[in-house]
């Protein structure tokens, strides 16, 4: 894909979402921390639900802690992953009360020191929580990134590195946003809307598929 049409698939998905945001409902940071260690493998949906009654008990750090590990657990067991889930964010917020006074550090090496934090939510706490124009790459970036030619890889991070050239830079602060939003609801893993899609015409991908 070139980069008019990389500038023109961007104007159009700014266009239709002018503001977009993670679907992780979230008030604070730290909120947001939690919620996404706790969305790997797990849909936002699963997350919300389990974080609308956590989150009433437990906002911070220390209140996490107060916790402990059983209550903590009987919040997110409708989650996958939850035994290692709870584990970690008890030693993450540990480590933020220990080291960062609490709050959620602002560095990519700060926060991928913390238990249970990969690359993927480094990138997605740095974008949302801090306004950083990094992009999380998971299955459905992964997937629209290559499917629609804007930037092809093998791996995750090839894609991510692939996509932080190819963004426009008046457009990197809400990428990984508006090419989520595609994944998850447009282009789809199976039986892609291509019909409803407004990057269509822009698409290599759609070379392939009639209308």
């Amino acid at each position: 894909m070139n980069a008019a049409k990389r500038r023109t698939l961007f104007e159009r998905l700014a266009r239709a979402n002018p503001s977009p945001t993670t679907e992780l409902k979230h008030r604070t940071p730290f909120q947001l921390l939690i919620a996404v260690m706790l969305s790997a493998q797990a849909t936002d949906i699963s997350v919300n639900k389990a974080t609308a009654k956590l989150f009433r008990v437990a906002r911070t750090p220390q209140a996490m802690v107060g916790l402990g590990t059983e209550r903590l657990k009987s919040y997110i067991k409708t989650i996958g992953l939850y035994n290692t889930k709870a584990a970690n964010i008890l030693k993450t917020c540990r480590i933020l009360i220990a080291r960062h006074g609490g709050q959620v550090p602002r560095t990519r090496k700060e926060l991928e020191a913390l238990p249970g934090v990969g690359r993927k939510t480094a990138n997605v706490v740095l974008n949302t929580a801090f306004g950083k124009p990094t992009i999380a790459v998971d299955t459905h970036i992964f997937r629209v990134a290559n499917r629609t030619g804007l930037a092809p890889g093998k791996t995750p991070l090839a894609v991510e590195k692939a996509l932080l050239k190819a963004v426009p830079p008046q457009y990197c602060r809400h990428a990984h946003h508006w090419l989520i939003l595609h994944g998850r609801y447009t282009c789809v893993a199976r039986r892609p809307r291509c019909h409803a899609c407004v990057l269509y015409d822009l698409c290599e991908y759609s070379d392939k598929l009639p209308l």
